[in-house]
């Protein structure tokens, strides 16, 4: 019996302690003063848990792609800890500003240090890089299709957020950020 941890068993705890982390500094955060209509969340909500439903459910044996190796697994891990470990570094960075949802908080500025000197949505972009670490160490068919579902619901935020965002903070400002920092990929304009 081999007793060494599995890439799979390392990336499914660093996933849970991610989201279990997330969830707990959620309480973390000021006053809400506008929130985006909920109705605008819904799509892209629902697509990013489909997503993960899929990405990370329990479908690792049913329409395997092709497995990567042990190694390539753990470089898969490797990225994946990057990204989510990109996640929490803008999550700290943005600090009592940050919501689940599209919202305006007391004392709302744009931040534009940090991560957010990188990119505009560092949040996603670590999810995102986390996300397509995982797809294909999976291999499936579901994860693969899970992992576009996220990907798109992330894109689909950003935009909404970035338009709600410049409504409430002036166009001005917020179209110079967007002219000097790329959305989600660091030194290209998507």
């Amino acid at each position: 019996m081999d007793s060494r941890v599995s890439p799979l068993a390392a990336l499914c705890f660093l996933w849970l302690a991610w989201v279990a982390s997330w969830m707990a500094a959620a309480f973390w955060s000021d006053r809400t003063v506008k929130r985006a209509p909920p109705t605008r969340e819904l799509p892209y909500s629902m697509m990013a848990l489909i997503g993960a439903v899929l990405l990370l459910g329990s479908y690792h044996h049913s329409m395997v792609l092709w497995r990567i190796g042990r190694g390539g697994a753990w470089c898969m891990v490797v990225l994946a800890t990057i990204g989510l470990m990109f996640s929490w570094w803008a999550r700290i960075h943005l600090g009592r500003m940050w919501s689940r949802w599209i919202v305006r908080k007391a004392d709302h500025h744009i931040v534009q240090t940090g991560p957010y000197a990188l990119v505009r949505h560092p949040i996603y972009t670590g999810i995102i890089l986390a996300t397509l670490a995982t797809a294909p160490m999976i291999g499936t068919v579901f994860a693969y299709f899970g992992a576009v579902l996220m990907i798109l619901s992330w894109y689909i935020k950003a935009r909404l957020e970035e338009r709600f965002l410049r409504e409430e903070l002036g166009a001005g400002d917020y179209d110079t950020y967007v002219r000097r920092v790329p959305m989600l990929v660091p030194f290209l304009r998507i």
